[in-house]
């Protein structure tokens, strides 16, 4: 009777973000930078276009990026949130070494992906500091730890404008 109950969690609520909003969130992360960086890793895919908007504000053209997997190896969801990442794509260490690099997400849920890169980044002697649009809480793994910068928090699955019209929104719009 128990295992009927945990597979029966309620639906994330869900929120789209307008393009209107994401100039708001950008412009509220700008002032918040502690530093000059010299370079950034985006996250694929979902750190591209915020990343993109906020390497020009800052003027970075240091700009590379990481795509990271974690393979389902597990048939529960609980062990298979353990396994180790999976570098599909990563920068060279000396693209990174001795620089101050701002790594960027769109949201930072279990906030395994970008600690993964944040890690990866630091062991290669950058100076690795976390950017993120939307921070959730409540489902990060990883206790008291949270992005650097991030422009809001919620508890809501984002569906960004650059999402709409390629399937994520049809989930939202009920049409799948």
């Amino acid at each position: 009777m128990k295992e009927e109950f945990e597979h029966m969690q309620p639906e994330p609520r869900r929120e789209m973000v307008t393009w209107q909003e994401i100039d708001r969130l950008i412009d509220y992360l700008l002032p918040q930078f502690k530093r000059e960086f010299t370079a950034m890793v985006m996250i694929t895919r979902g750190g591209i276009i915020p990343g993109g908007l906020l390497a020009e504000a800052m003027d970075i053209t240091h700009i590379l990026t990481a795509a990271v997997d974690f393979p389902a190896q597990s048939k529960t969801e609980k062990s298979s949130l353990m396994v180790w990442p999976e570098f599909i794509q990563f920068p060279a260490e000396d693209k990174l070494r001795g620089r101050p690099t701002l790594i960027v997400d769109d949201v930072w849920g279990s906030g395994r992906t970008i600690t993964a890169v944040k890690n990866r980044v630091s062991a290669a002697g950058g100076f690795a500091e976390t950017c993120v649009l939307h921070f959730n809480p409540y489902r990060n793994l990883f206790g008291n730890a949270r992005p650097d910068y991030y422009a809001a928090i919620t508890d809501a699955y984002i569906v960004y404008p650059w999402e709409v019209n390629r399937g994520t929104d049809k989930v939202l719009l009920g049409e799948i």
